[in-house]
């Protein structure tokens, strides 16, 4: 079961990564909701491709990184429901909950 969990942080990672760098419409309706720049979505994106990457290391062998790149994914999507708190905005902020619970049960 949490070979599936991780597997399935990878997958959804790995897609909204993609969906920042191409800066997809519902990333930026998000991003503007929340009063972050379009130019923070490069960044933003590498960091959530990067954290799909070290889990799938992770899995291939390399546990430690596997275990950094949990870690690193849980305070990402801290910082994300922060920033959906400080905007005010719930509802956009229930997206960013679920992958901040599903990034930590890859530590489980």
């Amino acid at each position: 079961m949490h070979t599936a969990v991780i597997i399935t942080v990878i997958v959804l990672n790995a897609g909204i990564g993609v969906a920042d760098l191409l800066k997809a419409r519902f990333v930026l309706a998000t991003s503007a909701a929340v009063d972050v720049p379009p130019s923070w979505l490069p960044m933003l994106g590498t960091v959530k491709l990067a954290g799909a990457a070290g889990l799938t290391l992770g899995l291939a062998g390399v546990p430690a990184l596997g275990v950094a790149a949990a870690i690193g994914l849980v305070l990402f999507y801290v910082g994300a429901i922060v920033a959906h708190v400080r905007a005010r905005k719930f509802t956009t902020g229930a997206v960013p909950l679920l992958f901040l619970g599903l990034a930590a049960a890859t530590l489980l």
